[in-house]
């Protein structure tokens, strides 16, 4: 579990932190270099979960032998699973991090949502739904590694 007090905007306390996985952690379906040493590293403090449709077919080989919880989707629904997921480890000590229209839900609905402009780029409903941006997944996971960065974006 991780917390932050953040002034005027309130107390973050996370258990866990959903990713997407291609165009947030990966590319074309392999892992972006460095991720899967800081996504093993955030493991020890939160529960990391990457929910995909898999495009790639590569994501279960990519997390083999971690920690980590992959879960593929299973419908052409992909919006609303990932927010079905999300729900049920609760929309208010999760962190979605996404760059994908099917990821904008659960941007929308988690303690804390995260979007990733990548090679890949971002989707305008990601964006909007989101309540940080980011240009590097690296960022993203040093920030969650060091939560109190978060204090200076989001203070009022």
């Amino acid at each position: 579990m991780l917390e932050v007090d953040i002034p005027s905007y309130g107390k973050l306390v996370f258990k866990n932190v959903v990713f997407d996985y291609n165009g947030t952690v990966a590319k074309d379906g392999a892992l972006i270099e460095g991720v899967m040493e800081r996504l093993q590293k955030l493991s020890r403090t939160v529960k990391i979960h990457i929910l995909t449709a898999d495009t790639y077919g590569t994501v279960k080989k990519a997390f083999e032998g971690s920690r980590i919880d992959v879960h593929i989707l299973e419908s052409d629904h992909g919006t609303q699973e990932k927010l079905e997921f999300l729900r049920k480890l609760g929309t208010d000590r999760t962190i979605a991090v996404g760059n994908g229209n099917n990821d904008s839900l659960m941007l929308k609905e988690s303690i804390l949502g995260i979007a990733v402009i990548g090679a890949e780029g971002l989707a305008r409903r990601a964006l909007m739904d989101a309540d940080l941006l980011f240009t590097d997944i690296i960022d993203v996971l040093e920030t969650l590694e060091n939560p109190k960065r978060l204090v200076a974006t989001l203070r009022e």
